[in-house]
């Protein structure tokens, strides 16, 4: 998902204009990334949660070459979606499943 696409999608269902929705987009986007960075976490109810997560040094593998690498200490954000939201994606990759099926049969 991109900005664009939240844009895209703002102007459709709201009748903004595209600056206003631009705008819009990027508030929201900023307001969750302020979140997650001043709490370390933000929660979507029937989304999902991003939460900061530690990683350790470790060492990993060039996978041009082979040859092996220290990778930094650092942090991620990781996202669980809420059993909503993976409820809804096993409901449409069935469907995408079903339909499938169907045309090739």
């Amino acid at each position: 998902m991109s900005k664009q696409f939240l844009t895209e999608i703002i102007q459709q269902n709201s009748g903004l204009t595209g600056v206003a929705s631009r705008k819009l987009a990027d508030v929201v986007v900023d307001a969750i990334t302020a979140e997650i960075t001043s709490s370390g976490g933000y929660t979507l109810p029937s989304f999902g949660t991003f939460r900061v997560v530690e990683t350790a040094k470790r060492a990993a593998l060039n996978p041009k070459t082979g040859e092996k690498v220290s990778v930094k200490a650092g942090a991620t954000v990781r996202f669980k979606a809420s059993p909503v939201l993976k409820a809804a994606a096993l409901d449409a990759m069935k469907k995408a499943k079903r339909k499938a099926k169907k045309s090739a049969g």
